[in-house]
Parts: structure tokens; C-alpha cells; sequence
């Protein structure tokens, strides 16, 4: 389960795409500018690859509308990239030297000239400026002023089926604004931006899983099914809770006391406290105190429709319930976006930084690294770096396609799992065995096959990839100096002679089928609405579980904020904290079975048994070493106190 952005959510391991935006920034690298002899300094990056002369329709008429948005340098661009990298790096003399929100801010953002200089510009072009904040300034008009002011014209161009605006070149700003502005959005309208104000729809249907279950990995063996790899199976976990992951991950008796933890999603659950107090009351995690928990939400929403506003409310159902299974302790602040939009989803990491919200901050969604573009990309890399020099690490999901060959057609990763400012979770299937005992893991990937017609076979078995942790060769990102000397050649020059950023950094559980269990209100076929529980899984699972983790860390580390954290993860590779996990980690093939619900809810409309292959990821391995289904791996018993001062 992870949401997409600008998608309709989709479900476990399913994944709805918008049509490719290609791009090539290496983030991590400010846009680059360029004057020309026009006295323009070009914004690279800001004309999508995707409008073509062949697919060029002519020119958009003036009179339509265009909103954007016009990024801000800052004062010190490159100097914000210099410092975040120094404090998050555990060799540097900078090294933990964090800045406050307004230290950063005096340091590294706009100054009132510069934010001046951009608003005038932009309102001597016929452009209207709609709001100003640290990080941008939005600004609506017709065309005919958006091409004044960008120095570029606005096309139509076919897009497989369908027709979007895109600049014919890339925009440019006035040189006199001395690198003011760092790229601008919104020239391109692929996909619609058109929004409109709407209220949360209700919980989505409910969803159950079906019985039999094991209790803990191998409990309720399958005795009268038929064998897999030679042996008879165990039944799927109905569901870890919070004791066995902690057990798993080496908690100890760290709890993330004084650590504050950020989620952000889209939209908001209107029965998030409700769920998750009863959640913890009936699976033994501490009571929530108050405030321990709590929203920081838009004044409205946008795009519910588009985006599938309900499901969203599942996503962080599971988010704060597998952060607080894991770190009870700590302190829990969702930050909900309007919608599901990347301009939404910045603006909540956003406040989290401007506002120093938290230290750690956990995000379950994401999208292909086709459909990042170079003036997103920047964006967004502003933000993380802006976090790491104030101490804030961000944790991302990879995503739950394995290599997305399967969705896609191309082998490619995730974004912005590939940022290099990001830590970027993959995924495992867990198997916690009795008295809560770690037995092993393997890379997320799995195949699946349904019982036969007489019950005596595997249908095609082991069948066909369903789903597996994202991982793979970014196609965009230049490998980061903390990835130098751990990441294979072989993964790191897949795409050519150049070392590419590789996804992931660090794994945690994943697997639907090893998956945790969530209590959530949900609407039933009667109407009502209920508080229920199901077992979920997805890399939207393993980045809270990574964070939760964090904070435990930590804790052990005195409360002292982690930050960037990879840096210091790539610095543990190698040593005993990590499980080095493999997709054979007991010599043969792995397999449980599965009985659901048809109608995902009871039995009325029959049953469907099938048997699920553990490790099986696409054309990604989990193998010894970094891999990149899991990348160093998951934290082990020594994990946490390894941070300890």
C-alpha cells in the first residue's frame, strides 16, 4: 500500500500512473542558470522532454489561463548544499552543527530584496502574484503575460492520447535578478491543474482479510493444501503488532521519548484519533497522551476526487499506527496536503521545516522517476536540504512495483525515493517466529499461484509478480558521496559509465503477506461505519516502521537530532547492526498461503485460496551485501544503541 501522487490510490501493491514526464536533473544540484545574450538567465529543466516539434499543435491562445509558481534561490544556494551535506556527515567537523528554522532561514533563504525584485518582475509582466511564501511565489495570468514574463511561448503538444501546454523552450528570468529565482512550475499542465473546493468523502468500503492465519510466522501450517518447494506451508500472519516488530528491530527498551516524529500524506482521517487509540488499547502499544498526537491540516481540500481522498485516510491509518507500534513514546504530528498534487505535498514539507516541526519525517508516497520533472525535482530538493541543515532526515517509501517493468514497460525507480537528500525504504517479508524471535527475512517480491480446480495443485505455479519492494538505478541522480565504496558497480553504472544514485538506503517490513495489522473505521455494505482491523503491507509499511526505528535511535543518542541520516547508515554497512538480508535466507524456496474473501469483505461471495512465493522481486535480488531491493539492509539488535553518545 503507497500512494501515489496526482494518482487515484490504488490499493495494496497496485499502482495507477499519470502519463510519462521525463526529465534529467541530477538532484541534489541546484538548476543551473545561464545568461544569454538577451540578458536572460535561463531556468533549466523547465521544458518537459515530452514536448517535441513532431508533437507540437501550435500556439496556446493568450487569453488562457496559467497559474505557477516561481521558485526562490535563496541567498545562498549552493552554500545550502555544501552545508547540509557537511553536518549530515559523520566525518565532517560540521558534523551534527544544526541551525534552528530561523537561523536556516537568515542563512539560506530569500532575503526581502530579492523576494521583492522576483514580485515586481512578475507583476510588470501582466501576471497577478496570489500568495508569497519562504520557499515561492504563486502568481495566475493569462498566457500571453506568462510568455513575457518566462520569455518563452506556450504550445499544445500531443501527449499520447491527449493534448497539454508546455513552453516551446525552456523559461528564462531577467539576470538582474542574480540567480533570485531557482525554477519555475506550473508552464507545462501535464496533468490538469485545474482544482476545486470539495469535502472529505466518507471511510472507503471495508476491507477484511479471511481466515486461517498463523499467529506468528509458521504457527498454522497448511497441512491440507498442496505442498510448495517441496514442503507443506504455513498460512499467512494475521498480522504483526507493535511487540514483534519492536522485538524484530531491536528495540530494546527504547520507547522515542522526546523524539518527534512527522508524517505527511494527503488529505486527513477524520477518525484518526479514535482509530488509533483503540488500536493501541486492544494490541497492548501505550495509551496516547494528550497531545501526543496531532494534525496539522490545510484550511481546504482540493482534486478529492482525482486523487481518491478516502484512501488516503487508510494511508495514515497506517502510518501513525506502525510509528507509535514502534516508538510509543514518541510524539506523532501528521501534516496533512490538500491534495494529492506535488505543489500540495511540498507545501507540507514545508511547514514542517519552516516550522521545525519534527526531526523525523516519515512519507508513504511516490511516483515513477519518469514522471519527476527537473523544476519538481529542484523544488523539492530545496526543501530536504533546508531540513538536513536544521536537522531534519526524511524517509520515503521506494515504492511497491519492484522495477516497474511490470507497470510501466521500463526499469525504473521511484521518485522522490532518488533524491540523494532522501532516505529511501525498501522492503522485506518478515518471518517473527515464537516468543517473539527474530527467524529471518527476504527481499519483498512475490509471485502468486491459485489452487486448482480439484484442490490438488498450484495453478502455473509459482505464477505471476504481484508486487514487490521499488528499488533499481536512478536514471537522473548522480551517485552521493555516501554511496561511494558500498553500492556494486554493477547496480551503480546499470544505465552507463557513470555511477547513478541506487535505491534503497535501508529496509524494514513490507510484504502484504508478512504484513502488520491496523485497526481503522470503515464503511460496511450496510452503511455504517466501523472501526475494523485488517493486515496491510507496502513500503508505505517499512518508511514509518524506519522511522519509528529512528527514533528510537535517537533517543539512544540522547535526544540529539540524527538528520540526513545517510550518511551515518552507509557508515554502520557492514557491521553487525544490519540483518544482511537475502531472497534465500534458509536454503530453499519460501511460500505461504492465503484464503480471502472475494468480495474483500465475508464469505457470501466464496473464497479464493492461493499460495504467495516469498522473494521474488521483479528483476531486483536481495542478495549478500547492499542489494537494491534492501540496500544495507534491516536494523538488528545492535541497530539502535549504535547511535548511542
Amino acid at each position: 500500500m503507497r500512494s501515489k501522487r496526482a494518482t487515484v490510490r490504488a490499493g495494496v501493491s497496485m499502482a495507477a500512473t499519470l502519463p510519462l514526464l521525463a526529465g534529467a536533473l541530477a538532484l541534489g544540484i541546484p538548476t543551473a542558470h545561464a545568461d544569454d545574450p538577451d540578458g536572460r538567465a535561463t531556468l533549466k529543466g523547465t521544458k518537459p522532454l515530452w514536448a517535441t516539434a513532431q508533437a507540437d499543435k501550435g500556439a496556446t491562445a493568450d487569453g488562457s489561463q496559467v497559474s505557477a509558481r516561481v521558485y526562490l534561490a535563496g541567498r545562498d544556494a549552493a552554500g545550502l548544499a555544501a552545508y547540509a551535506k557537511a553536518v549530515s556527515d559523520p566525518e565532517s567537523a560540521s558534523y551534527g552543527k544544526y541551525l534552528s528554522a530561523g537561523q536556516a532561514q537568515a542563512r539560506f533563504g530569500a532575503t526581502k530584496t530579492q523576494v521583492a525584485a522576483v514580485t515586481a518582475w512578475l507583476k510588470s509582466a501582466g501576471l497577478k502574484v496570489t500568495g508569497t511564501t519562504r520557499h515561492y511565489v504563486s502568481v495566475t495570468g493569462d498566457v500571453a503575460a506568462a510568455e513575457k514574463a518566462f520569455g518563452t511561448q506556450l504550445h499544445n503538444y500531443a501527449k499520447g492520447s491527449k493534448t497539454y501546454r508546455a513552453p516551446t523552450s525552456a523559461a528564462s528570468a531577467p539576470a538582474e535578478l542574480n540567480g533570485a529565482v531557482l525554477t519555475v512550475t506550473g508552464l507545462d499542465n501535464a496533468p490538469h491543474k485545474a482544482s476545486h473546493r470539495d469535502q472529505l468523502p466518507p471511510p472507503d468500503a471495508v476491507f477484511r482479510n479471511s481466515g486461517p492465519f498463523s499467529s506468528y510466522y509458521g504457527s498454522n501450517t497448511a497441512s491440507s493444501l498442496p505442498d510448495a518447494y517441496g514442503t507443506k506451508i504455513p498460512y499467512a500472519v494475521e498480522g504483526y503488532t507493535g511487540k514483534q516488530l519492536r522485538a524484530a528491530y531491536g528495540a530494546g527498551t527504547r520507547t522515542g521519548r522526546g523524539v518527534r516524529v512527522a508524517i505527511t500524506d494527503a488529505y486527513a482521517s477524520p477518525t484518526i484519533a479514535y482509530d488509533a487509540a483503540t488500536y493501541a488499547k486492544k494490541h497492548g502499544d501505550a495509551a496516547y497522551r494528550n497531545g501526543q498526537l496531532r494534525q496539522v491540516l490545510p484550511g481546504k481540500y482540493t482534486k478529492t476526487k482525482e486523487c481518491g481522498a478516502a484512501g488516503w485516510y487508510g494511508e495514515e491509518t497506517l502510518d501513525v499506527e506502525a510509528v507509535h507500534a514502534v516508538a510509543p513514546a514518541a510524539d506523532i504530528t501528521y501534516v496533512g496536503a490538500s491534495s494529492c498534487y506535488d505543489d500540495d505535498l511540498l507545501d507540507s514539507l514545508g511547514k514542517i521545516v519552516d516550522g521545525h516541526l519534527a526531526d523525523i519525517v516519515s512519507n508513504s508516497w511516490g511516483d515513477i522517476e519518469a514522471n519527476q520533472t527537473p523544476d519538481l525535482a529542484a523544488a523539492y530538493d530545496q526543501v530536504f536540504q533546508l531540513g538536513a541543515v536544521e536537522g531534519i532526515g526524511f524517509y520515503f517509501s521506494s515504492g511497491d512495483n519492484g522495477d516497474e517493468v511490470a507497470t510501466t514497460g521500463t526499469k525504473q525507480v521511484d521518485t522522490p525515493a532518488n533524491s540523494a537528500w532522501v532516505t529511501a525504504v525498501g522492503g522485506t517479508s518478515l518471518a517473527v517466529g515464537k516468543d517473539d524471535t527474530y527467524l529471518w527475512e527476504t527481499g519483498w517480491g512475490t509471485e502468486k499461484a491459485t489452487l486448482s480446480a480439484d484442490g490438488k495443485s498450484w495453478t502455473d505455479f509459482p505464477g505471476a509478480f504481484t508486487s514487490g519492494a521499488g528499488g533499481g538505478t536512478s536514471k537522473t541522480v548522480s551517485q552521493p558521496f555516501y554511496q561511494k565504496g558500498v553500492v556494486p558497480d554493477g547496480l551503480a553504472k546499470a544505465g552507463g559509465a557513470t555511477p547513478m544514485r541506487t535505491v534503497p538506503d535501508i529496509a524494514a517490513i513490507a510484504d502484504p503477506n508478512t504484513g502488520f495489522k491496523v485497526g481503522q473505521t470503515q464503511t460496511f455494505p450496510d452503511g455504517s461505519q466501523q472501526y475494523s482491523e485488517y493486515r496491510i503491507g507496502g513500503t508505505s509499511l517499512a518508511a514509518p516502521v524506519i522511522a519509528g526505528v529512528q527514533a528510537l535511535a535517537q533517543e539512544a543518542r540522547g535526544g540529539k537530532p540524527i538528520g540526513f541520516a545517510n550518511p551515518a547508515i552507509y557508515g554502520k554497512y557492514g557491521s553487525r547492526v544490519y540483518h544482511d538480508v537475502t531472497d534465500n535466507p534458509t536454503g530453499s524456496g519460501l511460500a505461504v498461503a492465503r484464503v480471502d474473501f472475494v468480495n474483500s469483505f465475508d464469505a457470501s461471495e466464496g473464497l479464493t485460496t492461493s499460495v504467495r512465493s516469498l522473494g521474488k522481486d521483479s528483476s531486483l535480488k536481495a542478495v549478500r551485501g547492499y542489494d537494491d531491493v534492501t540496500g544495507v539492509g534491516t536494523p538488528a539488535s545492535g541497530y539502535v544503541q549504535s547511535y548511542r553518545r
